[in-house]
């Protein structure tokens, strides 16, 4: 039986005396691909946050890798991505190699040099994502899904064991989308990454993910994403709070 890479037991976190989680209890298996839905302002990015250890939990308790979270020390075992395509300032002045290789700043230290060992990490993370070829391009003169994988290699070069990535596939058009997805499931069973992915399009997560988890400030749903596609729309209406219509999309 696989180990979970993160467990929350009957987490609780309130903003100004307002509920932004409410016995969220859930974990994520080693070696999954996690897709996690739901509305805007049902409380995603509290949960990223709590995961990433930016904010703490008024109640229950978070395990990182086993560890609970208030004593885990190793965070270069977790990578994150967050929403870069559309937001991302193109006029600034840096190579491919040199953002990727910000990635290694937490182990190497700020104002420190690079030695060979750490250069070729950063040659291989771009390798993994398919991008060599613009190792000394500007990350500026790139296209939005290019961006995304300098973004991806540069949480891979401290060799993550888990990947959070939050809504990547914002402004990214549709043919580097796909290869995006084709990207992730490379990392996920290649480079047995486990990866847990936001987004809002729950009809391309039930194609890529292995588990889903719907949350609109408590868990309304977790499990398989075999499971999720049996879900009717009234269902998921219900979860969201709102009437939702499903798209489904056949690649």
């Amino acid at each position: 039986m696989t180990k979970p890479v993160v467990r929350m037991k009957n987490v609780q976190f309130t903003y100004d005396n307002k509920k932004a989680l409410e016995d969220i209890d859930f974990e994520i298996p080693e070696g999954a691909f996690m897709g996690l839905v739901g509305p805007n302002g049902g409380g995603k990015t509290t949960l990223l946050k709590l995961l990433l250890g930016l904010l703490k939990p008024q109640n229950g308790a978070i395990e990182l890798f086993g560890t609970p979270i208030n004593k885990f020390k190793n965070w270069n075992k977790i990578g994150f991505v967050s929403q870069k395509a559309n937001t991302f300032n193109r006029g600034f002045p840096a190579t491919v190699h040199e953002v990727v290789s910000m990635g290694l700043t937490a182990k190497v230290g700020y104002l420190k040099f690079f030695n060979k060992q750490h250069r070729q990490k950063i040659e291989q993370a771009v390798e993994q994502v398919g991008m060599r070829d613009y190792l000394h391009e500007n990350i500026g003169d790139l296209s939005g899904g290019q961006q995304q994988r300098i973004f991806i290699a540069r949480a891979l070069v401290s060799d993550p064991k888990l990947l959070i990535l939050d809504e990547p596939t914002v402004g990214v058009d549709a043919e580097h989308v796909q290869k995006f997805y084709e990207l992730l499931h490379k990392l996920n069973d290649q480079k047995d990454i486990t990866l847990l992915l936001v987004t809002h399009d729950t009809g391309t997560m039930t194609h890529h993910a292995t588990d889903i988890v719907c949350l609109n400030r408590t868990l309304h749903f977790h499990g398989n994403a075999e499971e999720f596609t049996t879900l009717s729309e009234g269902d998921l209406s219900s979860f969201y709070g709102h009437k939702l219509n499903v798209v489904s999309h056949n690649h």
